[in-house]
């Protein structure tokens, strides 16, 4: 059977990136004192639960102030000092499936942008950043309009918080 042929959708993500007074130290903890400090093992919860209704139940107790929980951190300032390039860089996935299934359930291919990555830097002169792609602008590439106000509000929640751990203390 022959191979079948890609078919391509180009769209534009769109990137934002909030500048702290914070120090990098600073801003990780903030965020992580929103979003938790241990990574939520979803699949394992969804192994043990049968319904949505008890996967709900065992995964809310998780979800920070700001509607969000940590899935995974990667510390990319830890590798790239060994190809010659300084300071910290921190990848961090967060999400919350509770929000991921009101757009999944419009376009089950949104999945592809949720849960969301974030990248803290260490910047000069004791700052640091926080940089993420706008999630609907990597969702919905196509009209869809429940897709694109599930979409919007996750954009204005991920707003939210990155302003809130961003924000001088």
């Amino acid at each position: 059977m022959p191979a079948s042929e890609p078919c391509e959708v180009r769209f534009d993500g769109v990137r934002l990136r909030f500048d702290s007074t914070k120090s990098f130290d600073n801003l990780v903890d903030a965020l992580l004192a929103d979003v938790g400090d241990k990574p939520v093992p979803i699949d394992d919860i969804a192994a043990r639960f049968e319904s949505w209704k008890s996967y709900e139940q065992q995964v809310r107790p998780h979800v920070g102030p700001s509607g969000f929980m940590l899935f995974a951190l990667w510390n990319h300032g830890g590798w790239i000092k060994k190809a010659g390039l300084g300071g910290k860089v921190l990848r961090i996935v967060i999400g919350n499936p509770l929000i991921a299934i009101t757009m999944l359930r419009h376009d089950v291919t949104a999945g592809l942008f949720a849960p969301v990555e974030l990248l803290l830097t260490d910047e000069q002169h004791g700052r640091s950043a926080l940089t993420y792609v706008r999630p609907s602008s990597l969702m919905v590439v196509e009209p869809n309009r429940p897709l694109r106000a599930g979409a919007m509000k996750l954009d204005a929640k991920l707003a939210t918080l990155a302003a809130k751990v961003t924000a001088a203390d």
